[in-house]
């Protein structure tokens, strides 16, 4: 008769891994909708001399439905999609599009000028360009010695 070795956390793993699994494999439409209803997708690269932040903002209206603030380094947009209701909610078999309000806040990666921010919206895409500082933002501290 062959010795098999008690491992103590084996089931624990188990399970670990079948919990998993059912939220990835079990929900993963009802997961991802929730995940886009109010953080919108965003891509954030860097080039010499600016940050590109790229944000999906499908439904757009005018431009009074999207707020961009930045303050020291923190981008944040902001705003809601409208979306008329034309269709009776009887009548609605399925609905997948969000609308209601969004945000959205990241750090960038580099030190900006925050008075020369453009932006421009597209065929449902956000562009935001941010200049980089040129000059470090850091300084020498004096130590006094008493």
């Amino acid at each position: 008769m062959a010795l098999i070795p008690y491992e103590p956390f084996r089931q624990l793993d188990h399970f670990r891994r079948e919990m998993n699994r059912m939220f990835t494999e079990g929900f993963p439409q009802l997961m991802d909708h929730f995940e886009r209803a109010t953080i919108p997708r965003m891509d954030v690269h860097e080039t010499d001399q600016e940050v590109i932040v790229t944000c999906d903002l499908p439904g757009l209206e005018k431009k009074e439905d999207v707020q961009i603030d930045l303050d020291q380094n923190v981008l944040s947009i902001s705003g809601t999609i409208h979306r008329k209701n034309e269709i009776k909610e009887e009548q609605m078999h399925q609905m997948e599009r969000f609308t209601g309000r969004f945000h959205r806040s990241i750090t960038l990666p580099a030190n900006v000028k925050e008075d020369e921010v453009r932006a421009t919206y597209k065929n449902g895409v956000l562009e935001i360009h941010i200049p980089k500082q040129s000059e470090s933002t850091k300084r020498k501290i004096d130590v006094q010695f008493h």
